[in-house]
């Protein structure tokens, strides 16, 4: 198959590097990203063969950085459905509220992309055995894939991550580790045993194909929007991967010339208990400092310090979109109504996404004919002892009205 990949970047320093050899960050410290050859693809590749593939991640396989066949590991990940939410919509006084639901990919989450394409090239370049911190969703899709790829992985989590994705991690038979406090202090422990074993550390944009596996998120939303995108696009922001994935992928094909309208704004959600981004957004910074005391009932997005924070504040600063936060309380009230009048039980992270929605229109960065897309970033199943629903207990045998 014909590949399109064409170097490593620094986004800061702009030093390159040979994408055929494993690379963490720049020199400078900087995450890398994936470079593309986009005037050959966009002379030689036609987006209708896209069309006429069938649903799923590697349809885009042009656009991604894996060249062999074999290398394309795949547990059905990728082409998650958008609906719309019009009893939400009437209540936030919106007619266009849509949903996309990356809780149905393999493994319960949007995590499944990064880690099919992160762990597809670990195999291409060579690697034997991975190693992150992983607030759990990662953890839990990085262990599936590199089962399946015959890769060892080690994984290192707080020890008050979701009880299912302690265990998922587990079953896939990745070596798993609890620590006492953040997803930072595992960070540290695993920085600190890669650089004893020789493991590969695939920590969050600390290698450069994570992003682009999350990166479909954004190719799929043009293909079902039909290239009329969305006016904005609200994304629960931990480390911020997807928001920089689908900013990547929107002005890629914008280079091309597939995607000729405006681009969508970006609206990064975080919990009051912890907002870096948000807190440097408003403060007018490019870099975010360290969120002491972090803590949220989220925790996919309970991230003290992101790596990549300048590439999401930058997203959201030239999209025209948004940071905001949102209160626990908020985030819980959210959820439990979603599910109760949409038939939607999405997960923590993505009720917050759902409280910006209203925000966002109050705050007048959409009107009420615009379009808004919110996507949810994990199954609500795997959160379930945080709704804290009981059923009836049936006290006389039959049942009153």
């Amino acid at each position: 198959m014909a590949t399109y990949l064409k170097e490593l970047y620094c986004p800061k320093c702009d030093k390159t590097y040979e994408a055929s050899r494993p690379q963490n960050l720049c020199e400078c410290g900087t995450p890398l990203l994936v470079r593309y050859d986009l005037g050959r693809l966009a002379k030689e590749v036609n987006p209708d063969v896209w069309k006429g593939r069938p649903e799923g991640l590697w349809r885009y396989r042009e656009l991604l950085p894996v060249s062999q066949e074999e290398n394309m590991l795949s547990l059905g990940e990728g082409g998650t459905p958008v609906y719309s939410l019009d009893k939400i919509a009437s209540e936030y006084g919106l007619k266009k509220l849509f949903l996309k639901d990356e809780g149905m990919n393999p493994t319960g989450s949007f995590k499944a992309r990064g880690a099919a394409v992160g762990v597809g090239r670990a195999k291409e370049l060579g690697l034997k055995a991975l190693a992150m911190p992983t607030a759990g969703n990662a953890g839990a899709a990085w262990s599936a894939y590199t089962s399946r790829a015959g890769i060892k992985m080690v994984v290192v989590m707080p020890e008050d991550a979701p009880l299912t994705t302690q265990a998922e991690c587990v079953a896939y038979g990745a070596e798993t580790y609890l620590v006492r406090g953040l997803i930072s202090d595992a960070g540290k422990a695993v920085k600190e045993a890669c650089a004893k074993y020789g493991w590969f550390e695939v920590a969050t944009l600390k290698e450069p194909y994570r992003i682009e596996g999350k990166k479909t998120m954004g190719l799929e939303i043009w293909e079902q929007f039909e290239e009329d995108l969305p006016s904005a696009i609200i994304y629960p922001t931990g480390g911020g991967v997807g928001i920089i994935g689908m900013w990547k992928a929107f002005n890629e094909l914008k280079e091309m010339g597939w995607l000729r309208g405006p681009l969508p704004k970006m609206v990064a959600v975080q919990a009051e208990g912890c907002a870096p981004i948000v807190k440097a957004y408003r403060e007018g910074k490019d870099k975010a400092d360290f969120f002491q005391g972090a803590h949220t009932v989220a925790a996919g997005i309970r991230v003290p310090s992101a790596l990549g924070d300048f590439l999401v504040l930058e997203a959201v600063r030239k999209s025209g979109g948004t940071a905001l936060t949102v209160t626990d309380d908020e985030i819980l009230a959210a959820w439990s109504h979603l599910a109760k009048t949409e038939g939607a039980l999405i997960c923590p992270e993505g009720a917050a996404a759902v409280v910006a929605a209203k925000k966002i229109k109050e705050m007048a960065v959409v009107g009420a004919d615009d379009s808004v897309l919110i996507l949810n970033t994990g199954a609500g199943m795997k959160y379930i002892e945080l709704l804290k629903e009981k059923a009836k207990l049936l006290e006389t045998g039959s049942l009153v009205n």
